[in-house]
């Protein structure tokens, strides 16, 4: 095993999870509603000391209303049941018995809120459904003082590396949904709007692995469903935060909900100022052939900038049946970058054949706004069958420019340069669904429709040494454009049984591919259809464990990203363009999964997937020694991995969470006449703790582990990180302040990665800021006191790929 420090750690927190025992009394029954004698799922049950009236065991119900509560044996509890709109129980269980069953309990409607009984309850963090698991941010005592990137590392399932990409069991391809659709607020690189936003604006976060049919197929390892804080009553609440961290600089949000009659609003803003920094860099490239030679690059790279998010959402209820909603999301992310390098290139003897120094420097900046409207019609025989029509447009871009200059050269003659790219996309969309929930099956269907259009413009204009005046390079421009229409029916079932729940459905998609490069006359056209299956199945082994199976089909389609044909020349060495004949991939997915709630939440899976094709990073040598790095359909991808994520109460007041994953990767295709081939262990393991004290103290420590990965012509980097921070409420706990420092033993951390071919081999190493001092305050205000609905049925566009992360 390559990683052994990875594998102890894996190893330890298996043994301590499973490490104790204690002789238990078990209470086991049912919750009824009274009148209708159906089960109540989701009613808290929780055992108290009958004596001190403290709580000691918390848990809700199953769909079917049915629990299991352990405690220790010996000494007598009371047992209280809630409900909101139904009428508290309380139940005497005398705790001498190592097993009681109190068989249906039945709970009396009522109009009255939850008065007369208190319930102390931990919220369950980790809850596991027939085809996703789900994190409750809100439940994470952290969640009010970090950003939604970092509350990532902790999600099962997920990691998060060193440049901050977000990978799902290993792989970049996934889909990011907020609220189950599309959003603006992930145009560009999602892990810049993640860092940006407090995780206390995040009610939790889904991790989709064996997506139904109601989902569009794109992403090869599943959806990741951001669900925003929105449930709000009459009145407002919210909060404000501000912070500021050493290195990404000063950062603030504010979050509103207010509800007034039918007409309710649930928002938030951000702001993120980062300063203008500089780290160091090294890329070493060694060539075979055609004769031996080398280039050496080192020098500092500077970058900054500042990045505003907005997300709304607007219900409005015209009467029982009937329901409007809309939503505005917008982002916008500027930024620069400046490089200072010194490149030499050397012969087979070792003398410096060329050399030169670039000072570079660039501008980039990315913004996405969509807009949408959902109507949803209920039926007065059944208000639980759904039809839902909605429409969503969205616009995103994002816009580059690169300026070169070269001095201090020896033997080289290459002019400076001026780059411009201007690229993005636009899309409207349309979709109706509709949901019938029966008594023990529910149907669901719907047809969507995509417009969706890309397009790149750019132009490079080359420095004339004699006049001083910059030309345009017909060689390197062009106005791309492509379309991509999307035409998608599915139908899905569910079926709830005693002790078992199935899913399954299939969805038929239809893509029309039109692409023109009008600079040089070159058109592509093509169609193809798909037809995606996905089946799940959850087995109850008790009310506090199951088992879980899946499969799916998923697609990979290329996102503009990799589409887009600009070459970026900002490294005159390591160039970088995207490819516009990429071609979808298909990948079968495997899942078994086994989770246990009895005490904190223990969940293990194993899963496989392989696929043909898949899009893979490649990069060949070329004339002068400039190595070029695009996309390429030449992957076949295999994957076997396990993964293990435990949240255990070691107390009280502390708390243990465990997130953790090892992958056997393989990986072969073809470039270029040249055959690759790679495999290898990779993974990944976090470790969160958490002690709070009775004066408003809370202390935090972090740490995380993310291993190199494998790549078809190498490995990248890996990653190593850790946190500790002290919170302090006051007044009433709506005022918090905190103090926290990010990998405190050093300032710089190396990100490297190496790549290799039969013609040469390159590592390239990146300084990164590694320490950083995070302080900052949450103030809470506002008053509520009943619920605001929204629409169960929206659009969510998540068949294209999201770029960045490891694959």
């Amino acid at each position: 095993m390559k990683n052994p420090l990875l594998v102890l750690l894996f190893s330890f927190t298996v043994f301590a999870a499973f490490g104790q025992a204690h002789h238990t009394i078990t209470v086991r029954g049912k919750v009824i509603d009274s009148a209708a004698q159906s089960p109540l799922g989701y009613a808290t049950v929780a055992l108290q000391d009958a004596a001190t009236k403290l709580p000691v065991r918390a848990s809700l119900t199953k769909n079917d209303g049915s629990f299991v509560l352990t405690a220790p044996a010996g000494k007598p509890y009371q047992l209280v049941v809630a409900f909101v709109g139904y009428q508290s129980k309380v139940l005497q269980v005398a705790g001498t018995d190592t097993a009681v069953d109190l068989g249906n309990i039945l709970l009396s409607a009522s109009s009255k809120q939850l008065a007369t009984v208190s319930v102390s309850a931990v919220k369950p963090l980790i809850r596991q459904e027939v085809d996703r698991l789900s994190y409750n941010v809100q439940a994470d005592p952290e969640s009010q003082v970090i950003t939604a990137l970092d509350m990532m590392r902790k999600v099962p399932l997920l990691s998060v590396d060193g440049s901050d990409n977000i990978k799902l069991r290993g792989s970049g391809s996934y889909k990011i949904l907020i609220n189950g659709k599309e959003s603006a607020l992930m145009a560009g690189n999602p892990s810049d709007i993640l860092k940006s936003m407090p995780a206390s604006n995040i009610e939790r976060i889904e991790v989709i692995t064996t997506p139904p049919a109601k989902y569009d197929a794109e992403g090869l390892a599943g959806i990741i469903n951001i669900v925003t804080k929105k449930n709000t009553a009459q009145g407002y609440n919210g909060f404000v935060k501000g912070n500021y961290n050493s290195v990404y600089g000063y950062q603030a949000n504010l979050r509103a909900i207010v509800k007034e009659g039918k007409l309710g609003y649930s928002g938030f803003a951000g702001n993120n100022e980062q300063r203008y920094v500089g780290a160091g860099f090294e890329n070493l490239s060694i060539y075979y052939s055609p004769v031996p030679s080398s280039i050496a690059q080192t020098g500092t790279n500077f970058t900054g900038g500042h990045n505003t998010v907005t997300g709304n959402e607007l219900s409005y209820e015209l009467d029982s049946l009937n329901l409007l909603s809309a939503t505005f999301n917008y982002n916008e992310r500027s930024g620069s970058q400046g490089s200072d390098q010194y490149t030499a290139m050397r012969d087979a003897n070792n003398t410096i054949s060329q050399a030169y120094h670039t000072a570079g420097n660039s501008t980039a900046g990315n913004h996405g706004a969509d807009i949408g409207l959902d109507y949803q019609l209920g039926f007065k025989h059944n208000k639980n069958e759904l039809l839902t029509a909605s429409y969503r447009y969205n616009n995103s871009g994002s816009s580059q420019s690169n300026h070169i200059a070269y001095d201090q050269t020896v033997n080289y003659t290459q002019p400076g340069y001026s780059q411009y790219n201007t690229a993005g996309t636009k899309e409207n969309t349309a979709q109706l669904d509709f949901i019938d929930p029966l008594k023990i099956i529910t149907i669901e269907a719907g047809a969507k429709m995509i417009l969706r259009n890309y397009y790149s413009d750019f132009y490079t204009d080359t420095l004339n040494a004699a006049s001083g005046q910059y030309f345009p390079e017909a060689a390197q421009t062009n106005n791309f454009t492509y379309h991509q229409d999307v035409y998608s029916l599915y139908n899905s079932y569910q079926v709830s049984l005693t002790g078992w729940v199935f899913k399954g459905g299939l969805r038929f998609e239809r893509t029309d591919i039109n692409a023109d490069f009008s600079s040089v006359g070159s058109t592509l056209e093509k169609g193809y259809n798909n037809l995606v299956p996905s089946f799940s199945a959850q087995r109850s082994l008790n009310s506090t464990s199951n088992l879980n199976f899946g499969f799916t089909q998923r697609i990979q389609r290329p996102g503009i990203t990799q589409l887009n044909p600009f070459v970026n020349q900002s490294n005159p060495q390591y160039v970088t363009e995207g490819n516009p004949v990429l071609t979808p991939a298909i990948t079968n997915n495997f899942e078994l999964s086994y989770g246990n709630f009895a005490k904190g939440a223990v969940n293990f899976s194993t899963h496989y997937s392989f696929s043909n094709n898949t899009i893979q990073n490649v990069t060949t040598l070329g004339a002068n020694d400039v190595t070029t790095t695009t996309f390429a359909n030449v992957g076949a991808d295999k994957n076997l991995g396990a993964d293990l994520s435990i949240n255990y109460p070691l107390s009280k007041k502390w708390n243990l969470n465990v997130n953790a994953e090892l992958l056997q990767v393989w990986l072969k295709g073809t470039y270029n006449g040249s055959f690759y081939t790679n495999s290898g262990q990779q993974g990944h393991i976090f470790i969160s703790s958490n002690y709070r004290t009775d004066n408003g103290f809370r202390f935090n420590l972090d740490v995380g582990f993310d291993s190199r990965y494998v790549l078809l012509q190498g490995r990248d980097n890996y990653f190593f990180n850790n946190s500790y921070s002290v919170v302090k409420e006051l007044f009433n706990k709506k005022f918090m302040a905190y103090i926290g420092v990010n990998n405190p033993f050093h300032k710089f951390n190396t990100l490297d990665f190496f790549t290799k071919s039969a013609d040469f081999q390159t590592y390239n190493a990146n300084q990164n800021y590694y320490r950083a001092i995070n302080v900052g305050f949450l103030y809470r205000f506002g008053k509520l006191n009943s619920n605001v609905k929204k629409t169960q049925r929206t659009i969510q566009n998540d068949d294209s790929t999201t770029a960045g992360g490891k694959n």
